[in-house]
């Protein structure tokens, strides 16, 4: 099937809900670990706390890959119903998360929030490619990857925000504070909006051969042996993106579950107060405490907000990217390799900087991998799969995703930079030096169509 160019509206439009799903993101990545520390969680902790992010993914994005490939409705169409299922579920779970009562419930939320998000972000990714010719497909996720930054900037200051205008980061031991609660309840209601908006202002297109199509979709019983079959076959460009993937996503999940202990302690210098320290039957001490703790809190703040940053800086750099691919071609690979590089020094960076003010330097270049993550893989690996098959290659491609993720999570990350030093800060060299080996990586992608678009019209 012949696609027709989409214009920039349309494909903002068809994007939008990214804005959502980021909001979700956002809030998790920047405020989960803080909600474990309230809870009563131990810095080494943390990333195990975290493994349901990467477990959700590993087995819902395959699967709703795989259905949304042989779903169709002649109103709803092939990936929207996915998204509206997962917005309503996602947009539950954020509301509810920050009112756990006990550290083993917020773990539990965090499981339901990150299968929920799942659940819309996968067919996202195919839709980009259902929609557009492979002439925009850099276009398109560049656009995406600008709704991202946008969402991701305004979500991680959420709370920040909130606390200027009065609402109070004090709180009982145990209990996340009411600065924190208010930003995930606006937070759920974005989402829910954002994913309403792209599902009644897209269409899409039918199955090329409706025929087939139902033909493939009474076929029982092939769910495993499909996937089992497309990870069998997976293209050699597939693996080596994948490889970029693990290393890129190691770093990421690093920041994600170790920043705020990270930047509280080596930066802000206001670790999150331990109450078996405080003898709590004097008076002196419980204020002491509280004083600490709300000292945590504020600058657990502090570090959201420069960690909205990076989305701010993705969003610039997307927005360069969405003019420029409009017009032109882009070098992917190079983007990628000099955009991931930029990224591991930002991490690095954040070891040496004098204080807090220098982190929006750091997130600064850390966003512009974050831009690129979120789009140039997906441009070149959709240059280089059956259209066909679309969302299930995507779904299968999550495994890159999570598997460096899971590995983080069981000690991974612990064990890595705990080979520098005991102080947590030293898991964001950590996630630099990874973020750099992922850079390198890109000089193992060879594949001109992967790499470029080439117009195969013109031959």
């Amino acid at each position: 099937m012949k696609k027709r160019k989409l214009s920039f509206w349309e494909i903002w439009n068809m994007s939008f809900g990214f804005l959502g799903i980021q909001f979700g993101f956002a809030l998790q990545g920047g405020f989960m670990s803080r909600i474990f520390q309230t809870l009563g969680a131990e810095k080494d902790a943390i990333p195990l706390l975290w493994i349901a992010a990467p477990l959700t993914g590993l087995l819902v994005q395959p699967i709703i890959g795989y259905l949304s490939d042989r779903t169709w409705s002649p109103r709803w169409g092939r990936r929207r119903p996915y998204f509206l299922i997962g917005a309503i579920l996602s947009s539950i779970a954020l509301f509810l998360v920050p009112h756990s009562p006990a550290l083993w419930i917020a773990a539990g939320f965090l499981w339901i929030l990150d299968a929920s998000i799942n659940i819309s972000m996968e067919p996202f990714r195919a839709l980009v490619a259902d929609k557009l010719p492979d002439s925009q497909r850099s276009y398109g996720f560049v656009t995406q990857t600008l709704i991202i930054g946008i969402g991701t900037w305004v979500a991680s200051n959420l709370p920040w925000l909130i606390s200027q205008m009065g609402v109070s980061d004090g709180a009982p031991t145990g209990v996340v504070p009411m600065s924190v609660k208010v930003a995930f309840a606006i937070g759920a209601l974005v989402f829910l909006i954002s994913i309403l908006y792209t599902v009644f202002t897209t269409s899409e297109y039918p199955p090329e051969d409706m025929e087939e199509f139902e033909k493939e979709k009474k076929q029982k019983n092939k769910f495993v042996s499909d996937i089992l079959n497309n990870i069998g076959s997976m293209p050699l460009t597939m693996k080596k993106l994948g490889l970029i993937q693990f290393f890129s996503w190691f770093a990421f999940f690093t920041m994600w579950s170790l920043a705020n202990p990270a930047l509280t302690e080596h930066i802000f210098k206001t670790p999150v107060p331990i109450e078996s320290a405080y003898n709590m039957d004097v008076p002196e001490s419980v204020i002491a405490f509280e004083t600490a703790n709300t000292a945590f809190q504020k600058a657990s703040n502090n570090v959201g907000r420069y960690m909205g940053v990076y989305g701010l800086s993705s969003m610039a750099f997307a927005l360069l990217l969405t003019f420029y691919t409009s017009r032109k071609r882009i070098n992917r690979k190079w983007v990628h390799m000099v955009s991931l590089i930029l990224g591991g020094i930002g991490f690095i960076s954040m070891y040496y900087i004098p204080s807090p003010q220098w982190l929006t330097f750091s997130f600064s270049l850390i966003g512009l991998a974050w831009g690129s993550i979120l789009s140039m893989p997906y441009a070149m690996l959709s240059s280089s799969v059956d259209p066909k098959k679309m969302g299930v290659i995507m779904g299968i491609f999550n495994m890159f995703i999570v598997i460096p993720q899971i590995i983080a999570a069981l000690g991974g990350v612990n064990f890595a930079y705990k080979l520098i030093g005991d102080e947590t800060i030293n898991a964001m060299i950590v996630a630099g030096i990874s973020l750099i080996i992922a850079g390198l990586c890109n000089v193992l992608i060879t594949n001109k169509d992967a790499i470029t678009y080439n117009p195969k019209e013109a031959i």
